[in-house]
Formats: C-alpha cells, structure tokens, sequence
C-alpha cells in the first residue's frame, strides 16, 4: 500500500471532502449511500476534529461557492 503524506493527504482530505458533500446533495436512481459513508468514514479517519471542519468547510466553498455560514 502507497504511503500518503504531505501536500498528497492534503488533497486526498479536500477531495473526500468535495467527494462526501456532492454525494450528499445526490438523491434518486443514482445515490450511492454506501460510498458517501465510506468516504465519510475514510475522512473522519485522516482528520481530527477541527481538520475535519476546515475540510467540509473548504469543501462546500469549492462545490457551492459560499461558506457555510452564508446558508443556502
């Protein structure tokens, strides 16, 4: 198994993160609940709490382009 460190988990954390929250925003035929809560998995894993919601945050501005706190 490859070794990930660095700027590499870095971008393996952002597109988990970018992963989760489009797969949360999918619905119907095309749904994949089992890999949204495998990448969630994987994601709480390689973070820590407050690593965790820099990422999810990072996530929904790259996805969404607003923060959380701007709603939506």
């Amino acid at each position: 198994m490859a070794t990930v460190e660095l700027r590499d988990l870095h971008l393996v954390k952002k597109a988990l993160a970018i992963s989760v929250l489009v797969l949360e925003h999918q619905s119907g035929p095309h749904e994949s609940s089992s890999d949204k809560f495998d990448m969630k998995l994987l994601l709480e894993h390689l973070t820590n709490t407050a690593e965790l919601e820099h990422y999810l945050k990072a996530a929904r501005i790259a996805v969404l382009g607003f923060p959380p706190e701007l709603g939506g």
